[in-house]
């Protein structure tokens, strides 16, 4: 019964030395470090677009002015679109550690396939043969005690090896299950991710054109963004442009209206004038990153050109989306040599940021955006999306300022 025993489980694990793969894993990771690294920073922007858009839903709730609860409900679905996209880098991550590890389990088990399936065929002889045909061969009764004692002490050995490997057939079984779930989460993922895009894009587009029918001069505000950005020599001329246009527009805007005469003038008495409020320079008060993804360079390394970044690189997934890093106004938006797509967002107190890398814009110049609004989708192949945070001109680190 014994001999019998070893035979089914030796017969059983040469049947599932090779199991086949559920699925093949994206070779987008070129170790398994690098997965698990990608796996924990998935599940971190998970959460993080998951607390935002819990908050921003609240906001846009309890919102009772119009614009704020648009800018608030954008937002939110915005985050929830990033949320399914980190959702389907965490399925991918899975899937590729899920695969390394059957890959290593099939390798081993490949090496113990040899001598298990010689081992099988010498038991399983033993086994067709009765014990009475074994005291007729030719040989002494000693040597026929002896080969019983040897089978004896052999048999717990096999039963030890076929357990570890009934082990390892197991946690073959539960990759294959953990990969068909990575897979099913990466479909559910996208076809969150499908439907999210679509009303986002819809809410998107009622915002761009509420935007153009508020600002009369808009249409003249965008044709002079574009006229700077012809005339200006870099993307620094361009930006010390805007910020002077901006700031003086800042000005215009902070200056009193008209006052009603009065009834009897020389009983009016003059009052004195206002007096100046001092310049605040605190930065935006909730500050993102605009795309989900690696920093590919930080603030301050040397590019290839061998100058100093002016701010940080991020690895966007393809069509990722990208959104307003903090609020503000949108001073320009549109096409800049070199740089793809790109969009200025002035903020308070003198900050301005710019993201470049955009493939698609979904703002116009004059729109007014809050922080996670859409701007627009990364380019159809892997990119990178660069962001630059300014104080007066001035380059800061954003992640210093991130919220």
């Amino acid at each position: 019964m014994r001999c019998r025993f070893a035979v089914i489980a030796a017969f059983a694990v040469a049947g599932l030395l090779g199991l086949p793969a559920t699925a093949q894993a994206p070779s987008r990771f070129d170790s398994a470090d690098e997965a698990r690294a990608a796996l924990d920073a998935a599940r971190q922007q998970q959460r993080n677009a998951r607390a935002r858009s819990e908050r921003l839903e609240r906001e846009a709730a309890s919102s009772r002015e119009t614009s704020a609860k648009a800018r608030a409900d954008a937002a939110a679905l915005a985050a929830r679109v990033q949320q399914a996209e980190a959702s389907i880098a965490a399925a991918e991550a899975r899937l590729t550690l899920t695969d390394r590890e059957r890959r290593l389990l099939d390798r081993r088990l490949s090496a113990r396939r040899a001598p298990l399936v010689r081992l099988t065929g010498a038991l399983q002889s033993m086994s067709r043969r009765p014990l009475a045909l074994s005291a007729l061969q030719s040989g002494s009764l000693r040597d026929l005690v002896y080969t019983r004692a040897v089978l004896d002490s052999t048999i717990p050995v096999i039963r030890n090896r076929t357990a570890a490997l009934r082990g390892d057939l197991d946690r073959a079984k539960s990759l294959q299950a953990e990969a068909r779930q990575a897979v099913a989460d990466r479909r559910d993922s996208e076809a969150a991710l499908i439907q999210r895009r679509k009303q986002l894009t819809a809410l998107a587009e009622s915002e761009r054109l509420k935007a153009r029918r508020a600002a009369g001069g808009a249409d003249r505000e965008a044709q002079r963004a574009l006229v700077l950005a012809e005339q200006a020599i870099d993307l620094d001329q361009l930006i010390g442009r805007l910020e002077v246009a901006g700031s003086l527009r800042t000005r215009l805007a902070a200056l009193p209206g008209p006052l009603p005469r009065p009834a009897d003038p020389p009983m009016a008495r003059v009052s004195s004038a206002p007096s100046p409020r001092p310049s605040a320079t605190e930065p935006p008060t909730q500050y993102q990153l605009p795309v989900a993804g690696k920093i590919a360079a930080g603030f301050g390394e040397a590019a290839a050109s061998g100058q100093r970044q002016a701010g940080i690189v991020l690895s966007a997934r393809p069509r990722a989306l990208i959104v307003a890093p903090g609020a503000g106004r949108i001073a320009f938006a549109g096409p800049y040599r070199g740089f793809g797509r790109i969009v200025i967002v002035e903020h308070a107190n003198g900050w301005i940021s710019l993201v470049t890398g955009l493939g698609t814009l979904d703002v116009d110049v004059g729109q007014n955006v809050g922080a996670g609004s859409p701007l627009g989708l990364a380019p159809a192949a892997p990119g990178e999306v660069t962001l630059e945070l300014r104080q007066d001109g001035e380059p800061v680190n954003p992640l210093d300022h991130l919220r």
